[in-house]
């Protein structure tokens, strides 16, 4: 695939801004926003009724903050990747200076709030910390301390703390330049610090009191704070209820664990753990903040917490002196099982507590996560997960794993990934925002995974690749998800054979997921995606794909796209993919893009606002007399269109050739009830 410097068009941001200053969220000739009312609750920066049904059922109310009454900056909408906006829920946020505030009006009773925000690097990286004020109607001062420690990453994979630093891979091509700059005289001036992002992070704060809806948090930078600028993306409030209480179990207190947090308490943990299974209780861990620097081996044991609130394990990451087994040069806090090799773990329960890690840099042979190895016949219910480098991550092979309720928020890489041999085993109802990598992923390498299930499960803002990825298995299910806001080098949705997994088999179902602002621009082929995409690299994709009941809502490119990688693009085909009864409201380009040799067939596929011709068919790039190796099969029912009249006429039929490399954008309409 040809290649240039071209990025997501700037006349994005501009319209949008347009749209934003009509709708008087930013002041013509300024920039000072206030809003008119108090600001409404969202679900991923939108109408909850345009996802009802999808996504996680959440005990907080999201509310964001360009939306909410301010004197300081609106900054966005915009999805250009390396901004500030482009990360935030929405693609937009309010950035203060010292003295400015942002202030929301609660919309139902709450004693806690989630704070996400961001404030700058230090100049030669690592981070600082900055004063936040919070007020609740004007009294009961409180002062966060937020931090950039565990944001700011820069650079080409695996990325650096270093926004100075020079080009990791000076050999690789690069877009900015259209060229590989170790190989191109004169050298080319690179821009530092080069690609900054991962700019976001999140705090919650205990507020001492419930108060109603009605009621004013107000966040205020202090006059004379450090960070030049703080942008605050949003507020989830929420009702936290009492600490949960255990008498009869293995108590880690009496095993000398210390809730302060000041001494290291992971030897009370395996205390505590021995004790419980000799004599068949249950690990309770009640609340304080409990330091834990490795990992706690977990196999045929429960242990709860008085809640996510209440009982935080934080620890620091350790740098070893010499490489584990597994390879990782540091550890640092995490339950694992028992690796796979070693007979996997059983029987293994964990609930109620949040795991805090000190990961700040990506090192993808480090075993520095919140949940790891194996665990069969397992359950995770209930944890907040927070600066691990995955937060779950299970090396199979082991069988029927369920998380539920879990909340995965701030990593370097992945949210959950269920890797290598990984069956009948579900996420559901769990939550995952501003992780590093796929936010939810199954990867079938070396040992298919089978009978899998991601099912209404909410996923914001992944800063690099998906929202959620299928990588080969066999009768897998994605299913009643909300996924919103992917930002470069993914989408929202993917199906992929690459990186060593095995065929996709038996039958994949995609059904009654809801995506927005997706189907991203793609950095390295310089083209939009599709907000579910689908991508032979290494083999066919031939299993049955169903495609049913989903919404792609504000799509930045297209809404469906089925492509190979240029290399091998007279190899591999996509066949046996079927859509139906889907909605797409507003695309940037096409409805389907194909690029790629195949087939695939539509049934009641309505769409609205496409802003380029409906199918943009370019098959596998050979233009042949006989029309594109890509056809597509109307099974009725398919309505709607945009500029060009109906996305699926009759003329596109079955393969004619509609390649447009590079349309231009035309930025559709918010979406609204269908």
């Amino acid at each position: 695939m040809s290649r240039s410097t071209t990025g997501l068009p700037s006349r994005w941001s501009a319209a949008a801004t347009a749209a934003a200053v009509g709708l008087g969220l930013i002041v013509a000739g300024g920039t000072t926003a206030f809003a008119a009312s108090a600001s409404p609750v969202t679900r991923a920066g939108l109408d909850p009724a345009l996802v009802a049904g999808r996504g996680a059922t959440v005990g907080f109310a999201e509310q964001e903050a360009e939306k909410a009454q301010t004197n300081g900056v609106v900054i966005g909408p915009d999805r250009t990747a390396y901004t500030l906006p482009a990360e935030a829920s929405g693609r937009s946020a309010v950035k203060l200076t010292p003295g400015q505030y942002v202030e929301f009006t609660l919309p139902s009773a709450a004693n806690a709030i989630n704070v996400r925000y961001s404030i700058p690097d230090a100049p030669n990286g690592g981070g600082i910390t900055a004063p936040l004020d919070v007020t609740v109607n004007g009294k009961s001062k409180q002062t966060m301390t937020l931090t950039s420690q565990y944001s700011w990453l820069y650079n080409q994979y695996p990325f650096t703390n270093d926004p100075n630093a020079d080009l990791l891979h000076a050999d690789w091509w690069i877009t900015e330049c259209g060229c590989v700059p170790a190989a191109t005289t004169p050298a080319p001036q690179i821009t530092k610090p080069f690609r900054p992002f991962h700019f976001y992070d999140e705090q919650r704060l205990l507020l001492g009191k419930t108060y109603k809806a009605g009621d004013k948090v107000r966040l205020t930078v202090p006059a004379g704070s450090n960070a030049a600028w703080t942008a605050i993306d949003l507020l989830d409030s929420q009702v936290v209820g009492n600490p949960k209480l255990n008498l009869i179990a293995s108590n880690v207190l009496f095993f000398g664990a210390d809730p302060t947090g000041k001494r290291d308490s992971a030897d009370a943990f395996d205390m505590a753990i021995a004790f419980a299974k000799w004599t068949h209780l249950k690990v309770y861990v009640p609340p304080g903040t409990y330091q834990v620097n490795r990992h706690i081996i977990v196999d045929n044991v429960t242990i709860e917490g008085a809640g996510a609130w209440y009982t935080i394990i934080k620890g620091h990451e350790v740098a070893l002196s010499e490489p584990a087994p597994d390879n990782s040069v540091h550890t640092g806090v995490g339950f694992y099982g028992k690796y796979a090799k070693d007979g996997d773990s059983r029987n293994v329960h964990l609930s109620g507590f949040s795991i805090v890690g000190d990961v700040r840099e990506r090192i993808d042979t480090d075993q520095v996560n919140g949940i790891g190895g194996a665990m069969s016949d397992s359950t995770i219910d209930g944890l907040y997960i927070q600066h691990t480098k995955v937060g779950l991550w299970f090396d199979g092979p082991m069988n029927n794993t369920k998380i539920t309720n879990t909340t995965v928020v701030d990593q370097i890489a992945d949210g959950v990934n269920f890797h290598t041999g990984v069956t009948n085993s579900s996420v559901s109802n769990s939550f995952f925002r501003n992780t590093g990598d796929d936010a939810m992923a199954m990867w079938a390498e070396t040992t298919t995974n089978a009978n899998n299930t991601f099912d209404h499960n909410t996923v914001q803002t992944p800063t690099l690749a998906n929202g959620i990825a299928i990588y080969g298995g066999k009768d897998i299910t994605v299913s009643n998800n909300l996924v919103a806001d992917p930002i470069r080098e993914g989408s929202a949705l993917h199906l992929g054979t690459r990186f060593g997994a095995q065929p996709f088999a038996g039958t994949i179902n995609v059904t009654n997921n809801t995506t927005v602002r997706a189907g991203t621009y793609e950095l390295n082929w310089n083209i939009g995606l599709g907000a579910i995409w689908l991508f032979a690299l290494e083999r066919n994709m031939d299993a049955n794909i169903q495609v049913v009941g989903d919404n792609f809502l504000d799509n930045t490119y297209n809404a469906m796209m089925l492509v190979v990688d240029w290399p091998v693009k007279d190899q591999y085909t996509i066949t046996n993919v079927h859509f139906k009864d889907i909605k797409v409201d507003g695309t940037g380009t096409s409805v389907v893009s194909a690029r790629v040799g195949g087939s695939a067939t539509f049934e009641n596929v309505d769409a609205r606002n496409v802003g380029a011709v409906g199918v943009n068919n370019c098959g596998a790039f050979n233009f042949k007399p006989t029309g594109s190796e890509f056809s597509l099969t109307d099974l009725g029912g398919n309505d709607g269109g945009g500029t060009t009249g109906p996305w699926l006429a009759p003329w596109e039929l079955p393969n004619t050739i509609t390649c447009d490399d590079r349309p231009p954008v035309v930025v559709p309409p918010a979406p609204q009830p269908w």
